[in-house]
């Protein structure tokens, strides 16, 4: 019955008019239900077995010559099955990585080989040593020389891959004399053939004094700080807001610079003190501790003095005394004393840009990766590319090997140094010239970010390094992925037949981040489809601020009421050791310059002559003169070639050195800091080499770790101070390996 007002829809259709009842021969309502469930069931249990069993299709089928929107439903064959999200297994010229990083169980095995009693070493758990103990800083791989490795890989079915050892760093703190000193340690794995000897041919010396050394953590400085910060406490706490007793929730927290020492006679360093909350790089509040910390007794540290707002006090004593008597001049308050979201990692508040809500765009590789990776070996090769990774804690990601269609181009690709310097009107930014491979690159990278820090698709492959707390593995320590570089490489609109064309420019990106306490470093190796290889290194993270007050003009740029970005240089150093059709290469000058010349078919009207620039090649024979700058205006470059070889036109076949990017190459500033700085060679884009002697020498030098200064060799000058003039034989050119600079400069 209809309830009142409504009425069946009318209809002449005889096949909508429903019977009151059921028709005749029907079942029941309940029957027809549970045929319903039945067929249900079956459907289901259908389409789960297809999908957990799907046929197999090989990739002829993976494409259809039919575009139009209908061709899925209208093909007649299997529906096609989604490429896999991994990269397809590469093939290593040779299956042993002959610069791989020692791996966890082997430095777990050497450090027990090491801490027997017969070696006599007397050594202290790092996580539980003192300054005055012997404890082990750092075991990391021996790399092998490169005759050794090239000969391996020349034939690695019937050679046997170099012996394996490691360079292990000890400090001996426990020494009547304490000094640091690195041992070569195998071969590995550990066995009764296992050796160790003192590595003396990186140094000057076959010893580094004790006080020239770093600091492990920022522990060690606590002795003196807790004795010192917490005299002034009642001062800090009305200038600053903050106090330092070595409590956890102290709310200042002090921070050394660099260098502490140019020879190793003293260790002395500033001490800056900051705000302890996020991104405390941030919120300095001008106020210096100079302390010494010379020997291995803090006991006998002391505070040499104090300076506040350009005032210098002789002590504890000096300045608590002016800050009471009312002669202390001090410096503005911080207007941010609670407001510390500006320097968190938060979004910050405030309306949202237009679209901001919409996902951006990114890549995907419909049909499959393009690059193959081997994870043992990690070994990559994409589009005729080819190479071997390594990875060690003082610099982290290096290229090994590296060809293209089938020919080496780079034997070692890797950097050496990443040097800053500082610049400002107080004691810390004045004084600072930070040696980051010292803190360790590679034992600073964290597991990266799927989506921001590489793309979605990005392929993540591990590292391990050791420190004195032991060895870690972080398992997206690198990345790899191919882009579309959204321009082409070539193309052309002509206007003949064959005169159009266009191809996409696609990279290889080879990536790893370190965050070195400030700073996140990014870098990046990127292969060209066009045979080109680019370095590039971004930086990130926290500047290291300096107090902002009006002195400081012309130092930086305020950043805030109270904080400023102050003017310092990165410069980022590379060995490059390339062998260009093979290890015979020669350094080839290509320079333009003007000439004015006379020639017969010069009419009247445009006078007798013409100025022109005309090309002069020069090969620089001598590594005196291999100390090298790009000519003003890049009017001409270098590269390393080979002139036994030549192309098809009787051209020597080589490989040019370009700069990219609108960057700083060389230290702007080469003698901040003391003689240790940047060094007079930093001002120099290339250092070159062609003796093989020397090339050994200065690899064993990059090999040292950056825990002492002037003892060792100079920062950027390396090359040169390894090995005096007087040791470079003439006439040995076998190969040619460069250490180029790069770098950039903030304010």
């Amino acid at each position: 019955m209809s309830s009142a007002g409504y009425q069946p829809l009318k209809t002449d259709d005889q096949a909508y008019d429903h019977p009151q009842g059921p028709p005749a021969g029907r079942g029941s309502p309940r029957s027809r239900r549970i045929a319903i469930s039945v067929c249900f069931v079956v459907c289901a249990a259908a389409l789960s077995l297809l999908y957990a069993f799907p046929p197999y299709f090989g990739p002829d089928t993976l494409t259809t010559s039919s575009s139009s929107p209908g061709a899925l439903l209208d093909h007649e064959g299997p529906l096609k099955q989604c490429a896999a999200s991994g990269p397809p297994p590469a093939s290593p010229p040779a299956p042993v990585n002959p610069w791989a990083s020692l791996t966890v169980p082997e430095t777990t095995a050497l450090t027990d080989w090491l801490n027997v009693p017969e070696r006599a070493l007397n050594l202290t758990p790092g996580t539980s040593a003192h300054i005055s103990d012997n404890y082990i800083y750092h075991i990391g791989a021996w790399r092998p020389a490169k005759a050794d490795a090239l000969a391996y890989l020349a034939d690695p079915q019937d050679t046997a891959p170099p012996d394996r050892y490691a360079r292990v760093t000890i400090h001996h703190g426990a020494a009547a004399e304490p000094t640091v000193q690195d041992y070569l340690v195998g071969p590995l794995p550990v066995s009764g053939a296992t050796g160790i000897r003192p590595l003396t041919e990186v140094y000057h010396r076959p010893e580094i004094p004790y006080n020239a050394r770093g600091y492990t953590t920022l522990a060690e400085l606590q002795p003196i700080l807790i004795d010192v910060m917490p005299k002034m406490a009642e001062a800090t706490q009305e200038l600053f807001g903050g106090v330092a007793l070595g409590l956890a929730n102290d709310t200042l927290v002090g921070g050394a610079v660099g260098p502490l020492s140019f020879d190793g006679s003293f260790r002395r360093g500033w001490i800056n003190w900051r705000r302890n909350v996020a991104g405390p790089y941030l919120h300095p509040v001008g106020f210096f501790l100079y302390v010494d910390m010379t020997g291995t007794d803090s006991n006998e540290w002391k505070l040499l003095k104090i300076v506040y707002n350009h005032q210098v006090f002789e002590g504890v004593d000096d300045f608590m005394g002016a800050f009471r008597n009312g002669t202390l001049r001090r410096l503005p308050a911080r207007p941010d004393n609670h407001d510390i979201d500006w320097t968190t990692r938060k979004r910050p508040d405030g309306p949202r840009r237009d679209l901001d809500h919409l996902p951006g765009p990114r890549s995907v590789s419909f049909a499959g990766l393009r690059f193959r990776v081997d994870r043992e070996t990690q070994y990559v090769s994409w589009m005729g590319w080819g190479m071997y990774l390594g990875f060690d804690r003082d610099m982290g990601l290096s290229l090994w090997d590296i060809k293209f269609r089938g020919e080496r181009l780079i034997y070692e690709l890797a950097p050496q140094e990443a040097i800053a310097q500082y610049a400002g009107n107080d004691p810390m930014q004045s004084t600072t010239a930070w040696l980051d491979r010292f803190f360790g690159m590679g034992g600073s990278v964290r597991d990266m970010l799927p989506g921001y820090d590489c793309p979605h698709e990005a392929v993540f492959l591990p590292a391990t390094t050791n420190t004195f707390a032991g060895s870690i593995t972080r398992e997206r320590a690198i990345c790899i992925f191919e882009h579309d570089s959204g321009r082409p490489i070539t193309r052309h609109m002509g206007y003949a037949e064959g005169e159009f064309g266009a191809v996409r420019g696609y990279n290889l990106v080879v990536r790893s981040i370190a965050t070195v306490g400030n700073y996140d470093y990014l870098f990046d190796y990127i292969f060209h489809i066009d045979g080109t290889i680019e370095v590039r290194l971004s930086a990130s993270g926290y500047l290291q601020g300096g107090f902002w007050e009006p002195s400081q003009e012309g130092y930086g740029t305020a950043i805030r009421d109270t904080t400023m970005g102050s003017l310092h240089d990165h410069v980022i150093n590379y060995k490059v050791d390339l062998d260009v059709a093979g290890e015979k290469n020669s350094l080839l000058f290509t320079h333009t310059h003007q000439e004015e010349v006379e020639q017969p078919w010069f009419e009247d009207d445009w006078g007798s002559t013409v100025l022109q620039q005309k090309i002069t090649r020069t090969f620089i024979e001598s590594e005196d003169d291999a100390l090298l700058k790009f000519p003003y205006n890049f009017q001409g470059g270098y590269s390393l070639v080979n002139r036994d070889e030549t192309n098809r036109w009787g051209i020597p076949r080589g490989n040019v050195v370009n700069p990219v990017h609108d960057v700083r190459l060389h230290c702007a500033c080469p003698n901040i800091a003391g003689p240790a700085g940047c060094g007079a060679d930093g001002r120099r884009l290339m250092v070159v080499l062609r003796n093989a002697e020397w090339i050994r020498r200065a690899a064993l030098c990059d090999a040292r770790p950056r825990t002492r200064r002037r003892a060792l060799c100079r920062v950027a000058a390396r090359v040169i101070s390894c090995v005096s003039p007087s040791s470079r034989p003439d006439g040995t050119s076998v190969s040619v390996a460069g250490w180029l600079t790069s770098g950039l400069w903030c304010s």
